[in-house]
């Protein structure tokens, strides 16, 4: 299958800390392991989907200003944005409409700095 994107990294300074956050908001089980020299926890791959991991490398930082990954969120969005404040995250643009044929947005900080995204039809 061909895909614009195939994998994708979120830099983190602490994985541990880093892995417990998007367990927690995600309600993933991310594991971990060393990989080319770097720490990584791995989020979920399911079938024909893209997929990526949090990454511990002294040569990623974590960063608000660039790429932003978004997670999508089919059935849960709200309730994932009450999961990132409770995981010590921060809201920073709430749920706001794109469009009909589009859907939602909202962006959050994550425990390591770095700005994520969400998206959701409804």
């Amino acid at each position: 299958m061909d895909y614009v994107i195939s994998w994708f990294e979120i830099p983190t300074t602490n994985l541990s800390r880093a892995a417990a956050f998007y367990s927690h908001v995600l309600k993933f089980t991310i594991e971990g392991g060393e990989f080319y020299g770097a720490k990584m926890a791995f989020l979920p791959n399911p079938p024909n989907a893209v997929t990526g991991a949090l990454i511990e490398d002294p040569h990623v930082q974590p960063s608000a200003h660039g790429t932003t990954v978004y997670f999508f969120r089919p059935d849960d969005f709200d309730d994932t944005l009450v999961r990132v404040t409770e995981a010590g995250g921060q809201v920073i643009m709430p749920r706001t409409k794109i469009a009909d044929d589009i859907g939602f947005i909202a962006f959050f900080l994550d425990s390591e700095g770095n700005k994520i995204g969400l998206h959701t039809m409804k």
